[in-house]
């Protein structure tokens, strides 16, 4: 096996997982992106990160994109002798916008493209699979990977799978988000083991619906992003997002907590519109708020 010369570069898009009723289900790539460049040295590994997390995140092995490259090499069966890795961070860490997952997918899709031939040994099932291994589950690195709408899951034999659907282009989104972290573990962590019958079917038709509302009928997002299952469990890690989500539903916008939180998002008809705008107008002291279109492309080479 050979490794490419000169450095490769790719830039990865923002996520928000669950989008309401689809928990760990599904998920939707959004126009901000994380941008990587890596190549191989002689020796040696050299880590620079900027943006997001410049002072906070590890710069050796413990980094977390070069761990995916790692087992990307290892799954293709050789090291490299030396790594280069600069990582431009434009996604929020700890907000429940794919920070992790773009990450991880960055990372197994930039040592793919550093091995000659990479992706004849390893396709994109494969990335999936890797990345969602890394992850936990496939609802956030699967439209990290794809881009667009994506449905996922897993099956009982522990393999992954991923659905692209249809987003039709009068939705955008405006997400909000606060200045405090949440850690998808302690979030994770306020979910019951046993849920009501009657919420388990109200949000299976609900994620049903959502599926079409994107699709093609979205005049049906409010009805179609109710959720039942996480958002109000998670209130005591984040009351202030749960209070908003209740505030801009009650004006009738379709609004949901973003992944594990605690970034609240609000579908709009796109960036620039007069919906968006005065979204943006709505967003607390101290948050920053953003209007984003969804993002038809996944990780994509940046040359």
């Amino acid at each position: 096996m050979a490794f490419v010369e000169g450095p490769v570069r790719v830039t990865v898009p923002a996520t928000s997982a669950n989008l309401g009723p689809g928990f760990d289900t599904l998920g939707m790539a959004l126009e901000l992106r994380d941008t990587l460049e890596a190549e191989v040295l002689p020796q040696g590994l050299v880590v620079e990160v900027s943006g997001y997390g410049d002072g906070q995140v590890p710069l050796d092995e413990r980094h977390l994109v070069v761990r995916a490259m790692r087992a990307t090499f290892e799954r293709l069966g050789q090291q490299p002798t030396g790594l280069r890795l600069s990582c431009t961070n434009a996604i929020p860490h700890a907000r429940g916008l794919g920070s992790s997952s773009a990450a991880i997918v960055g990372g197994v899709w930039i040592a793919r493209e550093l091995v000659a031939g990479g992706r004849l040994l390893l396709d994109d099932d494969g990335l999936l699979d890797l990345a969602a291994q890394m992850e936990g589950h496939p609802d956030n690195v699967a439209p990290a990977l794809l881009g667009g709408f994506v449905i996922s899951g897993q099956d009982p034999d522990d393999s992954f799978w991923a659905v692209p659907g249809s987003v039709d282009p009068r939705v955008g989104v405006v997400v909000f988000v606060p200045p405090t972290p949440v850690e998808t573990e302690q979030a994770r962590g306020l979910l019951p083991d046993v849920v009501p019958h009657d919420d388990a079917a109200a949000n299976a038709g609900r994620a049903a619906l959502l599926v079409a509302a994107l699709s093609g009928r979205p005049e049906q997002l409010l009805r179609a992003t109710e959720d039942r299952l996480h958002q109000e469990y998670r209130r005591p890690a984040m009351p202030d997002s749960l209070d908003l989500v209740a505030a801009l539903r009650a004006d009738g916008v379709p609004t949901i907590v973003s992944g594990a939180g605690p970034t609240v998002l609000a579908f709009t008809d796109g960036p620039g519109t007069p919906e968006s705008d005065a979204l943006l107008r709505r967003c607390p002291a101290g948050w920053r708020a953003r209007a984003l279109a969804v993002s038809s492309a996944g990780a994509t080479r940046a040359d």
